[in-house]
């Protein structure tokens, strides 16, 4: 038995995403705009009527899951393996400074290689897969009939959606990142995940 449909949503807009910084696993919290965001995409994935709604442990995620699991009247389930991709040191640096300091950034990025997120973080391969793993579980504990909704982060959810579509992290460039409180749609399958939606916005 496994879930019919499982939706994985970005958290909403933070201080550091307007300012372009990594988060990683820093505990950055929605900013107003965030908020507002989360609340209005809430409205629209209230509507397709999600069983369970999980959630990443950082404020951002947990932030984003309240209002759509309490228009339902559910309980945010809170699993730390669908957290962001560990940066480490980078952790509040932006894209130009990562990449002074580590020559190899912006040609790995432009070439569609994965590389470890500062010394102390992980690969986003590694990332996508303790959250795949996740989504897998919590997918094979529901019913056909059940949709899931996830809460997490842009680069980790990104990466666990193609790995379960059989995919790697060098198809990543063909999707781009996802928007905050942009949500992918997923149909799980005997082999492979099903691809119904990506990047899906409740506004424009």
């Amino acid at each position: 038995m496994t879930a019919g449909r499982v939706l994985l949503l970005r958290h909403g807009t933070t201080d550091w995403n307007n300012d372009g910084r990594f988060q990683g696993h820093a505990d950055v919290p929605l900013n107003a705009e965030g908020l507002a965001l989360a609340e209005r995409t809430a409205l629209v994935l209230a509507d397709q009527r999600p069983g369970r709604v999980i959630s990443s442990d950082l404020a951002r995620a947990r932030q984003t899951a309240a209002p759509v699991a309490a228009a339902l009247g559910l309980a945010v389930e809170i699993d730390p393996r669908l957290r962001e991709v560990d940066v480490g040191s980078w952790a509040g640096l932006d894209m130009a400074t990562v990449g002074d300091l580590v020559p190899d950034f912006w040609p790995a990025l432009r070439e569609g290689r994965d590389f470890r997120r500062s010394p102390e973080g992980e690969t986003a391969t590694e990332s996508g897969e303790r959250a795949a793993a996740a989504l897998l579980e919590h997918a094979a504990q529901a019913s056909p009939e059940e949709v899931l909704l996830a809460v997490g982060h842009g680069l980790s959810l990104r990466i666990a959606a193609l790995l379960l579509m059989g995919l790697d992290y060098s198809h990543a460039r063909l999707f781009g990142g996802l928007a905050n409180c942009g949500w992918i749609d997923l149909e799980p399958g005997e082999d492979f995940w099903r691809l119904r939606g990506y990047n899906r916005l409740a506004v424009s």
